[in-house]
């Protein structure tokens, strides 16, 4: 079974202003990278995401950028096993890719789809698959509060 995900939501705001409250650093950091967010997502950067209910900054890599569009991202999958994967690369060391799309629908609303794929088919692969689904359900919410409303829904909850 391949272990992927998809998630959405309607943003009650225009598609470039959604789409800037993630390629922005700053707007992401006030409502989702309760850390902070290093870097504007363009096509070809690498970018650092910080959470305080996962602290460490994480790396992340713009694959691609389509303005008011898409945005693919790789970042490292956190499946925390012990050992040698097929592949070579030690367990948990291996990328899953994030595709984002943002699409205008009528009345000046957005729809957000988040897509995740790419976890080995393992129990850890499983586990880190299922925590990243909540947590991109999570920025979907915070989002459409912080967008609509100028609340940050994070802030304090994992603190």
């Amino acid at each position: 079974m391949e272990l992927k995900f998809k998630v959405s939501g309607r943003i009650a705001r225009p598609v470039e202003e959604v789409f800037e409250t993630v390629a922005d650093p700053k707007k992401l950091s006030g409502y989702f990278t309760t850390g902070g967010a290093q870097g504007r997502l363009e096509t070809g950067a690498t970018v650092t995401w910080d959470f305080h209910d996962f602290p460490g900054a994480f790396p992340v890599q713009v694959v691609k950028v389509e303005k008011d569009k898409e945005i693919v991202l790789r970042w490292e999958a956190n499946e925390g096993e012990p050992g040698e994967a097929p592949d070579g690369n030690p367990a948990g060391k291996y990328m899953t890719t994030v595709t984002m799309t943002f699409e205008p629908l009528e009345d000046n609303r957005t729809l957000v789809t988040i897509a995740e794929e790419g976890w080995r088919e393992t129990p850890g692969g499983l586990t880190a698959s299922y925590g990243n689904c909540q947590g991109w359900s999570q920025m979907l919410c915070a989002m459409k509060a912080y967008v609509e409303y100028g609340i940050n829904l994070r802030e304090g909850m994992y603190k």
